[in-house]
């Protein structure tokens, strides 16, 4: 079975720009190392929405900031 790009550990100095947020705010969940080591898909849901709710949050806030 060959391993998908999530399946990968994930090079916390090598982050497309889309990247760099999320990694910022799994850092913040004390997530980065079960990242690092074993990729994106080693969270549980759980983990996944909440930095999903949490990226969305600070979207919004970044927008409201231009604006």
């Amino acid at each position: 079975m060959t391993r998908r790009k999530n399946d990968e550990p994930v090079d916390p100095n090598n982050l497309k720009p889309e990247e760099r947020l999320k990694f910022e705010i799994a850092e913040e969940l004390g997530l980065s190392d079960k990242v690092i080591e074993n990729g994106w898909r080693s969270l549980t849901a759980k983990e996944s929405g909440r930095i999903g709710g949490l990226i969305t949050k600070r979207r919004r806030e970044m927008q409201q900031d231009v604006r």
